[in-house]
Formats: C-alpha cells, structure tokens, sequence
C-alpha cells in the first residue's frame, strides 16, 4: 500500500514509467477488495451456512424425538477402538441392554453403548429416535450452529483475502518481468557502443 501511495504521488514525474502506475492501481484495487469485499464475502457465507444449518435443525427436530429408555440389563462392554476419541478423552464407554417405546407406539429392545456412570437395571435415560423407533443423533442444537456458521464465515473471507493477495503478487511479478524485459532489450540495444572511446560522437 506504501509503494501504490508513494507511486500515486510522483505520478506526474516524468521517470515515472506506466508499469509503475499500473502497479499502483493493482495495489489499491487489492487493498481496496481486502478492506471491503473479503469482509463481505465471509459475512455472506457465514449467513448461508447458518440459514442452512437453522433448516437442518428444524428438519431434525420434526424427524428425531427423545424418548425415555429404561436399563433392562448390563451388557458385556464394547471392545475399544485405539482411536476412539472418548476413551481417549478418559470417558468410559458402558453397554447396557434397554428397552423404549418409539413415537408410533412400537416397542424395542437393543444394546446401547453410553458414556459416564453404570446404570443399574430400572434406569432412565433418554434416547433419541426416529418415528420407527431406529436409534438416531442428537439434533444439532443453536450454538453448534452459530460455531460452524462463523468458522465457515472466517474460512471464506480468508480464502477471498489470500486470492486477492495471490492474483495481486502475480500480476506485480509479471509487471516486473516485462519491466526487465524490457530493460535487457534497452540494453542490448545500447551495448555494441559501451566502453568505446567516443561512442556517440
């Protein structure tokens, strides 16, 4: 930004080539779209991906329903798996066998593998289920949402910002090589007469 100012200035300097303004205006352009079009893009995304995450939510809601399960019995423990994040965390993971009636008045029975304390047999718990009784997640709730809406409204905006930066960095290497170019074939031009004795005269 720096050099597009101090270029703007001497703009009127006759030394001051036309890649030097072009420079200039590639500089202000990019600071221009990293000031206001970066911002713009990652608030535009991170609004998308919230509207779209809030349509899943409520999806899920109409879909899943907690229901009350009761612990008929222990079940023997699931094997550990070297890269389960939960054992890893230090949550011990309990099976127990329990049985639930579904939203459309279906009973079942089936292993549950939970986090936390023992139950014993005649436990609650609550479990989330489709209308059929299948064994779903938990809906997503408001803050997950707001978290991945702002990651996804950061990550867009620096991605904007590094390919202005990018293009920007580009467009002033190529600039600069045709300005070299230019200046060998200058040079190769004027370079028969360098360094002899009354060249020009």
């Amino acid at each position: 930004m720096r050099a597009a100012t101090g270029t703007w200035r001497w703009r009127h300097n006759p030394l001051c080539r036309a890649t030097d303004l072009l420079e200039a205006w590639v500089a202000l352009v990019a600071a221009l779209l990293l000031l206001a079009a970066a911002p713009a893009v990652g608030w535009v995304t991170g609004t998308l991906t919230d509207e779209a995450l809030r349509q899943s939510i409520r999806v899920q809601r109409q879909q899943r329903h907690p229901v009350t399960a009761t612990v008929v019995r222990p079940a023997p423990a699931p094997k550990p798996s070297p890269y389960d994040s939960e054992s890893a965390g230090g949550g011990k993971r309990r099976a127990v066998v329990a049985k639930w009636t579904a939203v459309d008045g279906s009973r079942h029975t089936g292993t549950i593998t939970t986090v936390g304390r023992a139950m014993p047999a005649g436990d609650t718990f609550t479990l989330w289920t489709d209308r059929a009784g299948r064994i779903v997640n938990r809906p997503m709730d408001a803050a997950t949402v707001r978290v991945h809406a702002v990651l996804a409204g950061i990550g867009a905006s620096l991605t904007t910002a590094g390919l202005v930066e990018g293009t920007r960095r580009l467009l002033v290497w190529r600039l600069i090589r045709n300005r070299y170019a230019r200046l060998d074939r200058a040079w190769a031009a004027a370079g028969p007469d360098w360094g002899r004795t009354g060249a020009g005269n």
